[in-house]
């Protein structure tokens, strides 16, 4: 039998998929405590009892939603692996920074959530108990900094949250930043993917 989460990614227009994706922006802007499930039923304009009925209570529709930024940004990994495999290490950090940052761009709950998962005690005040992995591995992997994803040297793990860290804070703090800067979002956007080439560059050209 289907999960509610493959019934929802088979049909985007059904109310279940409405659901989830409201509830990814929610919990993405509020955390899970601050996020109520009529927060996200208003939003989606439906009744409490509707949303339970799709997707049970809040902790199953959070994990439901952690799920599905994890199959993606899995995902986005795979196709980033197949656009630089072989090629020299520069150009793989900055195709590599391009398509992670637009990516998370574009979905800036993932970014706010894995902070929220750095700094808060969600899972162990809900109870729920799942791992939502970094992908350290993986990403050293696909940029060519390891062998396999399962013999990843330690500084090579570093380099990679540093690097996917910095995408994250430059991500949850964009409003924050461009109220200083007085940019737009495109403006912000092009100068943080160059500020990260600027850093990630030198570093990890000693590796090659």
């Amino acid at each position: 039998m289907a999960t509610p989460l493959e019934k929802a990614r088979k049909n985007p227009d059904s109310v279940k998929a409405k659901i989830l994706n409201n509830a990814r922006k929610h919990f993405g802007e509020y955390g899970f405590h601050g996020t109520t499930t009529r927060m996200i039923a208003n939003t989606t304009g439906i009744d409490i009892s509707s949303l339970h009925y799709h997707w049970g209570d809040k902790v199953n529709l959070f994990e439901a939603v952690i799920l599905d930024i994890t199959d993606g940004t899995r995902q986005k990994l795979v196709d980033v692996e197949s656009k630089v495999k072989g090629l020299p290490l520069a150009e793989r950090i900055d195709i590599a920074l391009d398509e992670m940052a637009d990516y998370l761009f574009e979905n800036p709950e993932i970014s706010n959530l894995t902070l929220f998962r750095y700094f808060t005690k969600t899972r162990e005040d809900t109870g729920i108990d799942f791992n939502v992995p970094e992908f350290i591995s993986d990403i050293a992997f696909s940029m060519g900094l390891a062998e396999n994803s399962n013999e990843v040297p330690v500084e090579a793990q570093m380099q990679i949250i540093a690097m996917m860290n910095s995408i994250y804070n430059f991500v949850s703090g964009e409003n924050f930043y461009r109220s200083v800067m007085k940019i737009d979002h495109e403006e912000y956007k092009k100068h943080a993917k160059e500020t990260l080439k600027f850093y990630y560059r030198a570093p990890f050209k000693d590796l090659e």
